[in-house]
């Protein structure tokens, strides 16, 4: 049986090299990026750059010092920050409070950050959450940082995936999404035999190069009711998804490809490797589960996992992951937010360089 890439974690000598982004200096970003670089000794476990800006920095520091949270917090001082100042004027920033300033500032976080990673002055950027609408106010018009990081990479081929493990089982859930920000109506023109091949082979590749199972197994979902139930509730899987999934079983001989399960049905498995609430779950749960559209992916990771999971983008020739919420602007400031996510985040890049450089894939 192949070893998950968090077996190894801290258990070979590679060293990697992480560029953590603040995110938008109005959310949580820098909160919980601060708590998390607290949590654990990181010097002892990669070369770590954070990328942002330092007075901004220092108003999230002192805030998280007045208010009731008790956790370690890092010595600014102490913290391998790249200083940058912002593109727009900004001394200060309003907690809660986007602004087109916000909104340059995180974009030249990641964009430095992409920078230096295609340089290969980094393995790895684990990106704090960003606000889109502060993003399209500096004039940046992206649907978010999965399309400028592959952008940046020059990578036509990429996805959005979804890591997490069980604090219960230590089960591994892995849940890659087809289609992502488009309204639920396009989804079906959306869909196709070669979209579905080219999510599918970005998924094998890297359940192979970056968690090392050499024979993943993945379960891939309907898109309609029941499966469409015959072409009675939908054709889409009677005319091309199921034929799509034959074709993709003789081009894996290798890869076990379940499907197409019913959306309803297909996430009780995960459910009880998650909780431990069934006797051998985590044994025959799937490696990996490929959701067709956004919500049907991400209501059950984030059932599951809302503390927890990660948010890691295939296809990349670096790793990328980011924690799995975004700039809670309501509770910004208050020294409330769970650096979970990002400690998991951080985490799992530290793992996945780790097994890139020592895992071959053909």
């Amino acid at each position: 049986m192949t070893t998950p890439a968090t077996s190894m974690l801290n258990q070979l000598p590679l060293r990697p090299r992480l560029a953590i982004t603040l995110g938008d200096p109005a959310g949580i970003g820098p909160e919980v990026v601060l708590k998390a670089l607290g949590a654990k000794d990181w010097a002892a476990i990669a070369d770590i750059a954070l990328l942002g800006t330092r007075s901004l920095l220092e108003q999230t520091h002192q805030a998280l010092q007045q208010s009731t949270y008790g956790g370690p917090i890092p010595d600014l001082d102490a913290l391998p920050l790249v200083d940058m100042p912002p593109p727009l004027p900004l001394e200060r920033v309003t907690f809660g409070q986007a602004a087109a300033a916000t909104g340059a500032a995180s974009f030249a976080y990641l964009k430095m950050a992409i920078a230096g990673a295609v340089a290969g002055q980094y393995d790895a950027i684990v990106t704090g959450p960003i606000a889109k609408s502060a993003w399209k106010a500096a004039g940046h018009h992206y649907p978010g940082q999965t399309e400028l990081l592959a952008e940046g990479a020059g990578c036509d081929r990429f996805g959005m995936a979804f890591v997490a493990r069980s604090p219960h089982t230590g089960w591994w859930l892995r849940a890659l999404l087809a289609t992502t920000h488009i309204p639920l109506r396009q989804v079906p023109a959306a869909l196709s035999p070669e979209l579905l091949t080219q999510k599918l082979d970005l998924l094998i590749h890297s359940l192979k190069q970056d968690f090392g199972l050499s024979q993943p197994r993945i379960a891939v979902a309907g898109l309609n009711p029941h499966s469409g139930e015959g072409g009675q509730l939908g054709r889409e899987e009677v005319d091309w998804l199921i034929p799509w999934l034959e074709r993709q079983r003789q081009r894996y001989p290798q890869v076990e490809i379940a499907g197409p399960i019913p959306p309803d049905t297909l996430w009780v498995r995960p459910g009880q490797a998650w909780f431990g609430t069934e006797e051998r779950a985590t044994e025959t749960a799937y490696d990996a589960y490929l959701a067709l559209y956004h919500d049907q992916g991400l209501i059950p990771v984030k059932l599951m996992a809302f503390d927890r999971a990660v948010n890691t983008t295939v296809g990349l020739p670096f790793v990328r992951t980011s924690p799995d919420h975004g700039t809670a602007f309501d509770i910004a400031g208050q020294g409330i937010a769970d650096p979970s996510s990002m400690v998991a985040a951080m985490d799992l890049a530290v793992a996945v360089v780790k097994v890139r450089g020592c895992v071959g894939v053909e």
